[in-house]
């Protein structure tokens, strides 16, 4: 048997941490048993489907590099195939029309409540032997039930929680098509999970109760019934369920905030899953070793500072040209045209150990790029002033007449003003960078040096010497 999975996003909204997690663990499962996955639109919901959900979905799915063998599929455009099949589970009596209006509906919810029991269905009418049915009211446009069995239990074998049982007493029959004739979420997914030979359904564990109901129509038609895997919820860094409030929700935003997608997939593999203490896994890595028998039953936290970890880790070991490469849209966002790819290389290779995200390293070379400095004003406040001016005004001094602006003449010209002036290398350091970067931090003095200019370098000194006035 090929393994095949599926990820099936409904496009009501965008791909969300937790969706991405889902479909990396169905890619990644399918991988590693040399299987097929297949990527389904499940846009039934007609009024809250979009297709800018859609795209946005699509984007997240590609920037996050996770490829599908087949797809995508669009369930509104299968719903003849669903109405056929409805049609024939009418003809042979596995399903059947109801026409309980509203108010009886309502009236089968109140008396349950009454009883302190939970509301369901009371089958009024459903066919039964001997059973006379009420007359078919004028007007009411019937939905379609699923005769669900009344007896027995329906139990399976959940690749994350073990055996899960229910009571068929407990399943009402579900409704499979609305009154307009469309089909409804839970009977679509189970026929297009059997038409396309899906054998390992990975989503997360707010669809366990979906799952008798989907197996029981499955059964009615004769079909396999998948292994289900039922993935527990992503919670936020205070425990509480992952939402807008945590921070970024969208996969896209991720990207947006300077995240590289080898390291949110880094991170989505751990938030559930594991391997020893091991936390850095490459994508072979990641195939080789993951199965769905190790996914924790448990819900895991969202820890942001391992993301940031994670994501500088990545970002230090990307080799410059590409890091450069990437680098270029953060660079734009910040009004930043670039012209020559080779200094933007020099220059974030220089400082992406400072940086956590693609954002901030946009942000720290900035000053390479602009005619007007930004002062930190603490920098300032500290290294720039009257004690450090005349160390200001010697360094402008030495290097003017610097001819060779490269590495060992200027920490010469450096190491020798200590001497001269007698004073500690830091009484340098520190005026100097906030002197030419706007800040009292910088990759070493001399790269830095080098990476502004000599020109650049004295004008900037001058500055902030009448800047202190």
């Amino acid at each position: 048997m090929k393994v095949r999975t599926r990820f099936a996003p409904s496009p009501t909204g965008f791909l969300h941490i937790g969706g991405a997690r889902t479909a990396l663990y169905s890619c990644l499962y399918a991988l590693h048993n040399k299987g097929e996955t297949v990527l389904r639109i499940e846009d039934t919901d007609l009024e809250r489907s979009t297709p800018e959900a859609v795209e946005a979905i699509i984007d997240g799915l590609d920037w996050l590099g996770l490829n599908f063998n087949e797809g995508p599929f669009y369930q509104t455009k299968r719903f003849d195939r669903y109405k056929e099949v409805i049609a024939e589970m009418l003809e042979v009596g596995t399903a059947y029309y109801c026409y309980c209006t509203q108010e009886e509906l309502q009236k089968m919810r109140d008396l349950a409540e009454a009883n302190k029991e939970k509301p369901r269905y009371n089958g009024m009418w459903r066919p039964e032997e001997g059973k006379v049915l009420p007359a078919i009211p004028e007007g009411v446009q019937p939905v379609v039930r699923f005769r669900n069995p009344e007896t027995g239990v329906t139990s399976f074998d959940d690749l994350v929680h073990g055996t899960i049982t229910f009571q068929n007493t407990e399943l009402d029959d579900l409704i499979i098509a609305r009154p307009d004739g469309t089909p409804t979420y839970n009977f679509c997914v189970v026929i297009d999970d059997m038409d396309m030979g899906i054998t390992h359904v990975v989503r997360g564990d707010d669809h366990i109760n979906n799952t008798p109901r989907q197996i029981n129509i499955l059964k009615a038609l004769n079909a396999p019934v998948p292994a289900y895997a039922h993935v527990a919820m992503i919670l936020g860094d205070d425990g509480q369920k992952l939402s807008k409030r945590h921070g970024a929700v969208s996969v896209t935003q991720y990207r947006d905030e300077g995240y590289l997608p080898e390291a949110v997939l880094n991170y989505l593999i751990r938030l559930g899953w594991s391997h020893g203490d091991q936390e850095i896994f490459s994508w072979a890595e990641m195939i080789e070793l993951f199965d769905l028998k190790d996914v924790n039953k448990a819900a895991s936290a969202f820890n942001t500072s391992k993301l940031l970890w994670l994501n500088q880790h990545y970002m230090v070991q990307k080799d410059p040209a590409e890091l450069a490469v990437l680098l270029v849209p953060y660079m734009q966002a910040i009004g930043i045209e670039i012209t020559d790819m080779a200094y933007l290389e020099a220059a974030a290779k220089a400082h992406v150990a400072r940086c956590q995200t693609m954002v901030e390293l946009a942000a720290m070379i900035q000053y390479l790029y602009v005619e007007e400095l930004t002062y930190d004003e603490e920098s300032v406040e500290h290294h720039l002033t009257a004690v450090s001016k005349p160390t200001l005004i010697a360094l402008r001094d030495v290097f003017a007449g610097l001819d060779d602006w490269s590495s060992a003449p200027l920490k010469a010209e450096m190491k020798d003003l200590t001497k001269t002036l007698n004073i500690k290398m830091g009484e340098i350091g520190m005026p100097l960078r906030t002197a030419i970067v706007g800040r009292a931090a910088s990759p070493n003095l001399d790269e830095t040096l080098i990476l502004v200019g000599k020109d650049r370098t004295l004008a900037r000194l001058e500055k902030a010497i009448e800047k202190i006035g």
